[in-house]
């Protein structure tokens, strides 16, 4: 939708993706910290369930250097390191507690919920990198097209009225090309 609406409009935009940060308000941290000191379990829904992470120290500079860029319509990426298993993470958040987990604080396994991904991707293959001038920030070489995206958009917006999910999942096609 930025990528667009630098095209079509007088403000630019930039856009900035990448993983969890740890400690900002949808981190599982909390979670798990309220987990353990109701006594446990502490609940996951897959033990293969991966996630990219970062701290807020690490985020912030790094959007702010990404916008500062200045490249007007680019989406950049941010290098999140390895993925980080969810379990583990549990379990040392666990021990940070001064527990021991599985003896302590059991950990339950609850399933994936529908269109949860069991591995989190911040670009799909088909949308790839490129290098900038800062070692820890890429950018995505982008292939949407404005052209048709007001169209695209008041499609999505008539088929949401009128709740017709067939077309709306089309216009998520159509908008988003990895959708």
């Amino acid at each position: 939708y930025c990528q667009a609406l630098d095209v079509i409009g007088r403000t630019h935009f930039v856009t900035v993706r990448f993983g969890n940060v740890l400690g900002s308000a949808g981190s599982v941290v909390p979670l798990f910290e309220k987990q353990i000191r109701a006594g446990g379990p502490v609940t996951i829904t897959h033990p293969e369930m991966t996630r990219f992470f970062m701290t807020i120290p690490e985020a912030a500079p790094l959007v702010l250097q990404a916008g500062g860029l200045g490249e007007n319509g680019r989406v950049y990426v941010l290098d999140m390191g390895d993925p980080v298993k969810i379990v583990d993470l549990a379990r040392d958040v666990i021990r940070l507690s001064g527990l021991t987990p599985d003896e302590d604080i059991k950990i339950q396994f609850s399933g994936m919920r529908p269109g949860e991904k069991l591995y989190e991707e911040l670009l799909t293959a088909q949308e790839g990198t490129g290098a900038t001038q800062h070692q820890q920030i890429f950018v995505a070489k982008s292939s949407q097209t404005a052209d048709l995206f007001d169209l695209y958009l008041e499609s999505l917006f008539d088929a949401a009225r009128t709740t017709n999910y067939p077309k709306i999942r089309e216009m998520f096609m159509q908008l988003i090309p990895t959708y």
